[in-house]
């Protein structure tokens, strides 16, 4: 199984990786061409050099053969053997002689001697009946070229590692587009796709199409960096414009005689100020880290008196419990995720549970998790995005607007980390995952 799991593995990495496939068919192209060439060849030299050298083969064994004589002389025939490197056999009804006994896989032996059309002519029969057969004498074992072979694979690998270092680099861009592209889609505008490319030049990735890609994307980014910005300066244009009648309509609304209605007012110019302040919250957490102001805190502390507030049991399984984080920021979010437990969990059989915890990664959690009906597992997804409200668990009727979790978010994104939100059956619990920083004691 593990085996199978790897090959699949290396398959979806095969698929997934250009680079690769591109250098499976340069290598598939380089292993054609090599077999056209070398049957092209090998035609070539059967049909015209075959046919061009034979005649002067067959005269010169027509030479080698009168040199011995009929019948033959076995002295001559020692005599060519050793001068040159031909091996030569006699065969008939009086001699037998051979002149490399045992080299039965000499080059020109039997398949090479006959004379039709297809041979060489390397064979002659004497008037005596004896056969006289000739064939080249391979080199000795010292002299054989047997390092050719091991020349050419060194060869091959070599052309092999130059062509996939020579596409590593004309793709080289593709990495630092697509480290740009997820810098894109986290929000973070503020560097070029070239930045994060090491040999980028004068602000741009290079001078091809993939820069040319690159240039486009980084154009698309802009526009999309001043739309957010602009729709962000709306927003908080018209946030701070709401503040101040929002103000006076409470301050009017006060003075009303005590009824239902001045109540229902009430509530909602307090929901229209929560939104309003959470609106603005929001777009300043957007920075980042940059909007934190962390210093030295007692989470246990903090997490008892959170629950002492809202009526929750705490739970700490670490000691000491400090970190470096935005008192101000953390508070809001645990009360957030209060608010939210007191008004979708009420009526469940255990109060709900402020918890601090370390992860098996290292990284701590803190959050809460309550015993409520919890949320449907398709809209666990979606939880945190802004004004999202689930139809199962949140109605307009239960209060809020659907910016609490998104706010949560937004504050464990600030410090690093991650708002994870899962069902615990029963309930839900949410958390601010992150790696926590030294709080200097």
């Amino acid at each position: 199984m593990a085996v199978l799991a790897s090959l699949r593995q290396a398959a979806h990495r095969f698929r997934h990786s250009l680079k690769l496939r591109l250098l499976a068919l340069f290598l598939l192209l380089a292993l054609v061409l090599g077999l056209l060439l070398l049957g092209t060849l090998q035609r070539a030299l059967q049909g015209g050099w075959q046919g061009y050298a034979q005649p002067l083969a067959a005269d010169y064994v027509d030479r080698l053969a009168a040199e011995i004589g009929t019948p033959p002389d076995l002295a001559r025939a020692r005599a060519i053997a050793e001068r040159l490197p031909v091996r030569v056999r006699i065969d008939g009804p009086v001699l037998r002689f051979d002149s490399h006994p045992g080299r039965d896989h000499d080059h020109g032996d039997d398949a090479d001697d006959r004379d039709g059309p297809g041979g060489w002519g390397l064979a002659r029969t004497l008037a005596d009946g004896h056969v006289l057969r000739f064939g080249l004498v391979a080199p000795p074992n010292g002299q054989r070229p047997r390092r050719l072979g091991w020349v050419a694979l060194a060869l091959l690998a070599s052309v092999t590692a130059l062509a996939y270092l020579a596409v590593r680099r004309l793709l080289r861009p593709l990495d630092a587009i697509g480290a740009g592209v997820a810098a894109y889609t986290e929000g973070r505008f503020d560097r070029p796709i070239a930045a994060f490319a090491p040999c980028a030049r004068d602000g741009r990735l290079r001078d091809d199409e993939l820069g040319a890609l690159a240039a486009r994307i980084d154009g698309m980014a802009g526009s999309l960096a001043g739309m957010l910005e602009a729709k962000r300066t709306l927003l908080l244009a018209i946030s701070h414009e709401l503040r101040s009648p929002l103000t006076r309509a409470r301050l009017n609304a006060e003075l009303l005689d005590d009824s239902p209605e001045r109540a229902a007012l009430l509530k909602d110019l307090a929901e229209m100020r929560d939104l309003v302040a959470t609106l603005l919250e929001s777009e300043r957490l957007q920075r980042g880290h940059a909007a934190l102001q962390a210093v030295p805190l007692d989470l246990a502390a903090l997490l008892h008196e959170l629950a002492a507030e809202g009526g929750a049991e705490a739970d700490i399984a670490i000691a000491p419990a400090r970190a470096a984080l935005d008192e101000t920021r953390v508070r809001l979010m645990l009360r957030n995720l209060l608010s939210n437990a007191r008004r979708h969990a009420a009526g469940a059989p255990r109060p709900p549970q402020l918890f601090l915890r370390a992860e098996p990664d290292g990284r701590w959690a803190l959050g809460l998790r309550d015993h409520g009906p919890g949320v449907a597992d398709e809209q666990l997804a979606r939880l945190g995005e802004p004004f999202h409200r689930p139809d199962a668990a949140r109605t307009r009727s239960a209060g809020g607007v659907g910016l609490g979790l998104h706010l949560c978010r937004q504050v464990a994104q600030a410090h690093g980390g991650e708002l994870r939100i899962r069902n615990a059956r029963p309930g839900l619990e949410v958390a601010m995952v992150w790696p926590p920083r030294d709080a200097g004691g």
